[in-house]
C-alpha cells in the first residue's frame, strides 16, 4: 500500500459506478473518517488563520510570503510535513477535493460546508498566483533545498521565502494546466453558493489555460532545483494539457476545449494516477462527462447549459469520448490485483483486502497489523509522523522560538509521540511487508501529504452514506 495507491481508490469509485456501482462493506466509521479527513486541512493552513480554525495547536504563518516579489501570495496549504508551498501538488490537491464534493457532495451532510472551505482555502491562494502580476504565473513560495535542512514550525520560519514563477520566457504547461484545472472544478463547486466567485475561478482558469496552451514547456525545465527532485513534472506536460482542458469542457459549454483535447493525439496508458501523471483521471473524468450527457442529462452537472443540443450532437458523432470509457476500463484491468492484465505490485494485505473487503477499510485499520493509517482514526494510528507542526510543541506551550535547527534535538530524534495529533492525515503507509516502523525519520512511510487525503475524501462520502 503507497500513496499512489489511495489516488486509485478514488478512480475505482468512478470507474466502478460508471460499469455499476460499489458494493461496501466493512466495519469502519466512514464518516468520522470523512470528517477528520477535511479537518486535517487546517493543519496545514498557511497565512492568517481564520477566527473559526478547529486545529488550536497551529498559528499565523508564512504573513510575509510573497513580498520579495511585491505581491500578497499568502494563505494556501505547506504540501506535506514541510513548510514549502508547491503550488503543482497543491493545485492537484483543489481538483481532488472538488472532484470529489462534485460527485460525492451531497453525500457529505454537514461536512460539505467545511469540505468547500478547505476548497476555498486553496483556490484564494491560486487566484492570487494567477492574478498578482501579468504574464506570471507564481508556482511556488520557500526554497525546499534550505527548508529541508530545518526542523522548525511553520510560525517560526526564518528562512528566505523565495517566490517562484513561470512566464512566456520560462514555461510551465505543467504547472499552469493543473492550476486551471483546479480552478475550472473549484468554480463547479460554487456554482450555485457563490456564482460570483465561481465566475472569477473560470475566468482565471480559462487565462491560465490559455497560457498553458501557448507558452509549452515544462516547469521543471525552467526552475530545476526549486522544483526537483520534489516535484519534478516526470510525465512531461501533455497530460496536464488533457487534464486542464477536460476540466475546462466539463465547466464550460465550450467546444474549444473538445477541439484542442483531440488535437493532442494519442496518449499513454498509465496504470497509475497521481499529482505527476493525470492521463487516468483525464480518461475517467471524459468518461463521467460523456456519461453525463448522454444518460443523466437532467444532472446537476448538465443543468447549467451544459448539455445543449449543439454539444450533444457534436459529440455524438464522434467516437473519442467512447474511447476514453474504454481507457477507463483498461485502467482498471491494469491495477485489479486478480487481472491478468494487472501491472501493479500489492502487498499480502492489500491482495486479501481487495479480495474480502475495501481498500479504505485497509487504510482505516483493517490489515494485517490493525493500524489505521489515518492519524488520529480509531485505537491504533501513527504516533510519529514526519511533520514539522506535529512534532514540536505549539506557540500556546512553548511560546519561545524554535529557530531552524533548534528542532532536531530534542524533539526530531526523540522516541516520544508527537505532542500535537495531525487530525485526519493519511502518512505514506507501510512497507511491503504490511510492516509500519512508526519512525519519525522514515519520511517515505511516516510522512503525510495534501494530495493524498484529498483523494480519499470523495470515497469516504460515497461510502459513509
Amino acid at each position: 500500500m503507497g500513496k499512489a495507491t489511495i489516488l486509485l481508490i478514488f478512480l475505482c469509485s468512478l470507474v466502478l459506478l460508471l460499469l455499476g456501482g460499489v458494493r461496501v462493506e466493512g466495519n469502519p466509521n466512514y464518516r468520522d473518517a470523512l470528517q477528520k479527513s477535511i479537518l486535517f486541512f487546517q493543519g496545514q493552513r498557511s497565512g492568517k488563520l481564520p477566527a473559526n480554525q478547529k486545529v488550536s495547536w497551529r498559528s499565523n504563518s508564512g504573513l510575509s510570503d510573497g513580498s520579495l516579489d511585491h505581491v500578497d501570495l499568502t494563505g494556501g496549504y505547506y504540501d506535506a510535513g514541510d513548510n514549502v508551498k508547491f503550488n503543482f501538488p497543491m493545485a492537484f490537491t483543489t481538483t481532488m477535493l472538488s472532484w470529489g464534493t462534485l460527485e460525492y457532495g451531497k453525500r457529505m451532510g454537514p461536512q460539505l460546508q467545511e469540505a468547500r472551505a478547505a476548497i476555498r482555502w486553496a483556490t484564494d491562494y491560486l487566484l492570487k498566483c494567477a492574478n498578482s502580476k501579468p504574464g506570471k504565473l507564481y508556482v511556488g513560495v520557500g526554497d525546499p533545498n534550505v527548508d529541508h535542512k530545518c526542523w522548525e514550525r511553520p510560525e517560526d520560519m526564518d528562512t528566505v521565502r523565495t517566490v517562484y514563477s513561470v512566464s512566456s520566457s520560462n514555461p510551465g504547461s505543467d504547472v499552469a494546466g493543473e492550476t486551471a484545472a483546479a480552478l475550472a472544478a473549484a468554480s463547479l463547486v460554487f456554482r450555485r453558493v457563490d456564482p460570483k466567485y465561481s465566475r472569477l475561478l473560470l475566468q482565471t482558469a480559462r487565462k491560465v489555460m490559455a497560457f498553458a496552451i501557448q507558452y509549452r514547456g515544462a516547469y521543471s525545465d525552467s526552475l530545476g532545483s526549486a522544483v526537483c527532485p520534489f516535484y519534478c513534472s516526470y510525465s512531461g506536460y501533455k497530460d496536464e494539457l488533457l487534464w486542464g482542458a477536460a476540466w475546462l469542457f466539463r465547466a464550460t459549454n465550450d467546444a474549444y476545449y473538445y477541439n484542442f483535447l483531440k488535437t493532442l493525439g494519442a496518449d499513454d496508458q498509465p496504470d497509475i494516477f497521481s499529482w505527476d501523471n493525470k492521463y487516468a483521471g483525464a480518461h475517467v473524468l471524459l468518461s463521467r462527462v460523456i456519461n453525463i450527457i448522454f444518460f443523466n442529462p437532467i444532472s446537476l452537472h448538465c443543468s447549467e447549459n451544459f448539455c445543449t443540443p449543439q454539444i450533444m450532437a457534436l459529440l455524438g458523432k464522434d467516437k473519442n469520448f467512447e474511447q476514453f470509457k474504454q481507457e477507463a476500463e483498461s485502467f482498471m484491468c491494469r491495477i485489479l490485483p486478480n487481472s491478468p492484465y494487472s501491472t501493479t505490485q500489492y502487498t499480502q494485505g492489500d491482495l486479501n483486502n481487495f479480495m474480502y473487503n475495501s481498500y479504505v477499510d485497509y487504510i482505516l485499520g483493517e490489515n494485517p497489523i490493525k493500524m489505521s493509517y489515518m492519524v488520529g482514526f480509531g485505537r491504533n494510528f501513527p504516533k510519529r509522523i514526519h511533520h514539522r507542526g506535529s512534532s514540536l510543541p505549539s506557540l500556546a506551550k512553548h511560546p519561545q522560538s524554535i529557530g531552524c535547527d533548534g528542532g532536531f534535538q530534542p524533539y526530531f530524534y526523540s522516541s516520544n509521540p508527537n505532542p500535537n495529533i495531525l487530525v485526519g492525515a493519511i502518512v505514506g503507509g507501510p512497507n511491503q511487508n504490511d510492516g509500519f516502523p512508526d519512525d519519525r525519520s522514515d519520511y517515505s512511510h511516516s510522512e503525510p501529504s495534501t494530495y493524498i487525503t484529498a483523494a480519499l475524501v470523495g470515497p469516504l462520502a460515497y461510502f459513509s452514506h
